[in-house]
């Protein structure tokens, strides 16, 4: 198990590996379609997707949750 105290930077990681995912697939798909080696293309697109949003994920959260508190009903 991971120590809770982590908890932030494990959130941070699947959700870039999840949205990094589905965005790649998506773009790749449209720009591209369902062409041979679509796999491949998409994989290596995730990649790159992935090394840029886990470092924007951590570094704009506390902009994001700043934003939500203003936003949010129970500011």
């Amino acid at each position: 198990m991971i120590a809770k105290k982590y908890t932030p930077l494990v959130f941070s990681f699947f959700m870039a590996l999840l949205m990094s995912g589905i965005m790649s697939l998506v773009i790749s798909l449209f720009n591209m379609g369902f062409i041979s080696g679509i796999l491949l293309l998409w994989l290596k697109a995730w990649l790159f997707a992935f090394v840029v949003a886990l470092p924007t994920i951590i570094a704009i959260t506390p902009l994001v949750r700043m934003l939500v508190a203003k936003v949010s009903a129970n500011h």
